[in-house]
């Protein structure tokens, strides 16, 4: 199978020919036609997670998947050949990933069924972005009324954030440069728009003198962002900041279970959340996607597998 891997330590995305893997007892054979690019792609792309997870070379990148059933192992009931699926490879070393034309996945988590009315395509971008904005949301556990800062609202993970936070009530506010990125975020359902190339501070205090609710620190300078924080103010973060640092945080890792992939993908299909797509790249050019996210995307960029 064709796949996009990192080789050895260091090493650059490359398109390169592998085996095509074998589901085990448990295991899901999943054909995949849609996936998406994440920061944690980056990241193991970088070396970042070296020495911090195992990495089983050659690694293939890629997190999300959407496809279709190829095989099953012994012992999986949930799941049968032809069934369509979506998720998040969620393995406890690297090595498997979305970015080829096959990958296996565990059966119990991580996995979800594509419901009638929701295109692959846009499973592919919804798994490990949506888990992300939907853990980061039930770590603060937003109210009706209160006033919500999403740092970081342009990305994949912000644009799902700011659509659950204004559907529970609140008033969002969202970072994003004028322009293209504010229309986008006041498009998704943020109340307001505050300029984090600018005094982010001041433009926050403005709206909300007495500071905010809650903060989502999906980017930016998270001790700043406390410092934003109302009395009694709560702080979800994609990025490391918790309660070691501030009592007022929450450390968010996405961790993708059957109901929260469920709740996502009807969704998504029932039109209650939408997830904007800056570019869709075939899997021969996955390598430039990497250079495009560092320079910054308005939502995610699809990736589609022939």
């Amino acid at each position: 199978m064709r796949a996009i891997v990192v080789a050895e330590p260091g090493g650059s995305p490359a398109l390169t020919e592998l085996p095509e893997p074998t589901p085990r007892d448990g295991d899901v054979l999943v054909k995949v036609v849609a996936s998406s690019l994440n920061g944690f792609d980056t990241a193991v792309a970088a070396g970042y997670l070296a020495g911090m997870m195992e990495h089983r070379y050659p690694v293939v990148l890629g997190k999300d998947f959407a496809g279709t059933v190829a095989a099953v192992g012994a012992g999986v009931t949930r799941f049968a050949v032809g069934d369509r699926v979506f998720g998040v490879v969620t393995k406890p070393y690297l090595g498997d990933g979305g970015f080829g034309e096959y990958v296996v996945v565990g059966d119990q988590i991580g996995i979800a069924a594509i419901p009638d009315g929701l295109d692959p395509s846009v499973a592919g971008v919804l798994g490990l972005a949506g888990t992300a904005a939907v853990d980061a949301l039930d770590a603060v556990a937003v109210r009706p009324g209160e006033t919500v800062l999403v740092s970081g609202a342009t990305g994949g993970v912000g644009a799902i954030a700011i659509q659950y936070a204004a559907a529970a009530g609140a008033r969002v506010l969202a970072t994003a440069r004028p322009g293209a990125e504010a229309d986008l975020v006041t498009s998704l359902g943020a109340s307001d728009v505050v300029d984090h190339a600018g005094d982010l501070a001041a433009q926050v205090r403005a709206i909300s003198p007495d500071g905010v609710d809650v903060v989502l620190h999906l980017a930016g300078d998270g001790a700043a962002l406390l410092d934003l924080l109302a009395e009694k103010g709560r702080l979800a973060s994609t990025l490391g900041l918790g309660p070691d640092q501030h009592p007022a945080a929450a450390a968010v890792m996405a961790t993708p279970t059957r109901a929260t992939l469920d709740r996502l993908a009807a969704d998504a299909a029932a039109g209650k959340i939408t997830v904007p797509v800056a570019r869709t790249y075939p899997l021969s050019e996955v390598p430039a996607a990497f250079g495009d996210f560092a320079g910054g995307t308005l939502g995610k960029l699809a990736v589609t597998i022939d």
